[in-house]
């Protein structure tokens, strides 16, 4: 039964697709929805970015090693990022009416940087992308007993055919049906298993010390961690191709502005969810949470749900892993179309062959985070390592090219390119302060300097 309701979840969600594909007349409307979600979608889409193996999965592993210090990356920092995405950046791009985030280094600092930037951007989502099969294919696992490898192209194949045909109006449309699953889904299952341990004050009341702990300790090194904590995706994630194309494809700027706002909050709340399902797991069935805490989560609601529960909540966990995985194979693509064949080509390209280009590169993408996937599979690592990539040499470039008119190419080019070789040589040879810190700081640094060095003289 279980396995027959996953079996037609994936060929509803399939169908929605080739539905979804009617809408899409060229590359606009493939890429961005034409620039044309109401707020219900466009909140759903921005609530279902990072909605998915990390936050279920990664958080609520990290959160039963490490208690609430150790899920500030995620939950928290992807809150922050959509606030202060909505803030600072939503209005300001959305009214250069661009289709790609690299459209936006090619409008600002020239057609060079455009393609440097976009070859930065598109490798991140390798790992992203790998982090949901991994998800998929433990899920694969766990109800049908497949090896996970398997259950990882099969999930890689089922989200690459309906991202191939709808595009981000395919991405949408599920996005809001898989929003209401997941919230739907989660809400019940913290419900049984909050009666299951005896209510909420019994659960937190059995708490081991230090669970709950949220600030760091008073030193400078552990401060310093913390912020960096803070800033994989709270900050890392600003300049990404998948919050961009989100917040892009409202309606009006208003639009886009504001559900970053309710996307924040609505995905703040929801994410605490899978953090208060497993403590209600490591209090009711301690023997659970042995071995792989990845997997904590599956195998209790198999062996202690009724069959109900068991559809519902892998019916919301694969809502929020494939509609995460989709945009993040989706990002790439419009990357690598739009930012570096075009340019290359010299705008040569008619519509219609750019729309056949992002699909094909759509589909040599998803096999490479297939690759990726079958070789690593700790899920948090793989999201925060891609993060990490933006955050050393993207933000800056971004941040300062929208609020320093001083900013130029040279600039952004130095920046870019010496904050990832920074952070790389850090990673290498690792020391006391987190590696992304000093490459960012690098990032900085390489921006200033290299705008005021190389000023155009009017």
């Amino acid at each position: 039964m279980l396995v027959a309701s996953i079996i037609l979840y994936l060929l509803i969600t399939i169908a929605i697709g080739f539905w979804a594909s009617r809408k899409v007349k060229g590359s606009g409307d493939f890429l961005l929805a034409g620039r044309s979600l109401p707020m219900v979608l466009s909140t759903s889409a921005l609530f279902a970015t990072w909605f998915g193996s990390e936050t279920v999965f990664g958080a609520s592993s990290q959160f039963l090693e490490g208690g609430l210090f150790a899920v500030i990356e995620d939950p928290f920092g992807a809150a922050l990022c959509l606030l202060l995405f909505g803030t600072f950046f939503a209005r300001k791009l959305y009214n250069m009416n661009l289709l790609t985030l690299g459209d936006y280094f090619k409008v600002r600092f020239g057609r060079r940087t455009e393609i440097v930037a976009s070859v930065f951007m598109v490798p991140a989502y390798f790992g992203y992308t790998a982090a949901q099969l991994v998800a998929l294919g433990l899920i694969s696992n766990v109800v049908m007993g497949i090896p996970v490898w398997q259950g990882i192209v099969v999930s890689a194949v089922v989200v690459t055919l309906y991202t191939y045909v709808g595009g981000m109006w395919a991405i949408s449309i599920t996005d809001f049906v898989q929003s209401i699953i997941i919230v739907v889904g989660l809400l019940i299952l913290a419900y049984i298993m909050l009666d299951k341990a005896g209510g909420f004050n019994n659960v937190i009341s059995n708490v081991p010390d230090g669970t709950f702990q949220f600030f760091p300790k008073p030193d400078a090194i552990s401060i310093v961690n913390w912020f960096a904590a803070w800033s994989v995706l709270g900050l890392g994630s600003i300049p990404s191709q998948d919050v961009f194309q989100r917040t892009m494809s409202s309606g009006s700027a208003s639009v886009a502005v504001r559900s970053c706002f309710f996307a924040a909050f609505l995905y703040l709340t929801i994410a605490m969810l899978p953090l208060l399902i497993s403590l209600c797991v490591k209090y009711t069935y301690p023997a659970e949470i042995a071995g792989d805490t990845q997997l904590t989560l599956l195998n209790m609601v198999l062996q202690h749900t009724a069959m109900p529960v068991q559809i519902l909540f892998f019916g919301s966990l694969l809502s929020a892993i494939m509609s995460t995985t989709s945009s993040s194979m989706l990002a790439p693509a419009a990357l690598f179309s739009e930012n570096i064949v075009k340019p290359l080509t010299q705008h040569k390209v008619s519509d219609k062959q750019l729309l056949y280009t992002t699909r094909v590169s759509l589909v040599v993408f998803s096999a490479i985070a297939t690759v990726l996937a079958g070789m690593n599979s700790d899920i948090y690592e793989l999201v925060g390592m891609s993060s990490i990539l933006s955050l050393v040499s993207l933000f800056i470039p971004l941040t300062f090219g929208l609020y320093w008119k001083r900013s130029n190419s040279m600039g952004a080019l130095i920046s870019i390119i010496s904050g990832m070789l920074v952070w790389f040589y850090f990673e290498l040879f690792p020391v006391t302060i987190p590696s992304l810190v000093i490459g960012t700081l690098t990032s900085m640094a390489g921006m200033v300097v290299g705008s005021l060095l190389f000023q155009v003289k009017k």
